[in-house]
């Protein structure tokens, strides 16, 4: 049954949430909560930390007119893992971020990681996601809700992460983000991003991640995460990652500024005058360099770039991001053209994706690339 779940949400045509809206939305999920007081070490605990932290973060993001932010929970009450997906489901948001506090039995361990959705068999990776799905436990009928999941189980950790990668790349890509500001923002150790089965993140049909901020269980962390000053580092750490993702990957539906911007005749043409090739010699450059594609897929998996692999998509590029294959529909110059391409990508069942734009082979924030 799990697996079945898992491949529904694959093939289900849910578009991105910020195609269908001129807000992004940010899901924030505050880990446990009322009975479920989380790890709890020194003093510490999790719930509190974590429900501190993401009103602060929401706080932060709320005064940017372009984000609308959901909670999954603003108190001090317990909400099961199915819920919170159905919450941030319903809102079609356009990121899901869950914010935890990790725990060791070695008082020595320290750091913040972030995690995304996948299969592993790292014993640390897999003893972080156990402990986070044990919650489950204090849930009635747990075993019928969850398919007979077992949290202690390393096969059910395994299993809830098969064929969930629709939103995989996204997901790394906001996780890096976090991972890079928390190096700016804190002088904590930076565990990077990972990879486990998490039961909060499997039924959410969006890019989403888990946040572990530090490790309660650790004395000095600890006390860093329980404090005021060190949860606003973390808060602006976060929302400064969320805030970055959303000019890379958020683009309104209208963007008049645009078509203004970039003229209508935009390759160079072999017989006119040399003065009106000079006219507007920095415009001349940018259309040149400039190329945007559409990423319609992520996949640890390798196929051929053939039209009967992709709907009948084509030209299909490929490209590696460490042990991802990325695929790529079409190459135009002009960003009109770009989203006529988007628009062909979505119908034919290709919710999840998004333009790119590439300055002299190399990515670039598409923002910029407009601009």
């Amino acid at each position: 049954m799990i697996y079945k779940i898992a491949s529904l949400l694959v093939v289900l045509n849910v578009a991105f949430g910020f195609s269908q809206t001129t807000k992004f939305k940010v899901v924030l999920d505050a880990g446990h909560g009322g009975k479920d007081y989380g790890a709890v070490y020194h003093g510490n605990i999790e719930k509190n930390i974590a429900l501190k932290t993401v009103l602060k973060v929401g706080a932060i993001l709320e005064k940017d007119p372009q984000i609308e932010v959901v909670y999954t929970r603003q108190t001090d009450v317990f909400i099961e893992l199915q819920q919170r997906a159905k919450i941030a489901n319903k809102s079609k948001g356009s990121i899901f971020v869950s914010m935890h506090c990790n725990a060791n039995k070695s008082e020595a361990a320290s750091g913040n990681e972030t995690y995304v959705m996948g299969i592993t068999r790292n014993a640390s990776n897999l003893e972080v996601a156990k402990a986070e799905n044990e919650v489950v436990t204090l849930e009635s009928d747990y075993k019928v809700k969850y398919d007979g999941f077992d949290p202690k189980s390393p096969e059910s950790v395994i299993g809830i992460s098969i064929l969930q990668e629709e939103y995989l790349d996204q997901s790394i890509e906001l996780a890096g983000n976090v991972q890079q500001f928390f190096t700016k923002k804190t002088s904590n150790k930076n565990r990077g991003v990972k990879q486990a089965g998490f039961l909060v993140l499997r039924q959410i049909t969006m890019p989403r991640v888990l946040i572990e901020m530090g490790f309660v269980s650790n004395k000095e962390e600890g006390a860093f995460l329980n404090s005021e000053s060190g949860q606003d580092k973390l808060a602006e750490a976060i929302s400064g990652a969320i805030i970055e993702y959303k000019k890379e990957f958020f683009n309104p539906s209208k963007e008049p500024e645009v078509k203004e911007k970039e003229p209508v005749k935009t390759t160079p043409i072999e017989d006119k005058p040399v003065e009106k090739e000079q006219s507007k010699p920095v415009e001349k450059q940018v259309n040149k360099v400039i190329v945007y594609k559409i990423q319609i897929a992520a996949s640890s998996k390798k196929l051929k770039t053939v039209p009967q692999n992709f709907k009948g998509l084509k030209p299909i590029s490929v490209e590696t991001s460490g042990k991802l294959f990325k695929y790529f529909y079409s190459e135009e110059a002009q960003y009109e053209e770009a989203k006529k391409r988007l628009d062909e990508a979505k119908k034919k069942g290709y919710s999840s994706a998004y333009i790119v734009a590439y300055k002299d082979g190399i990515k670039i924030n598409l923002a910029d690339a407009i601009k």
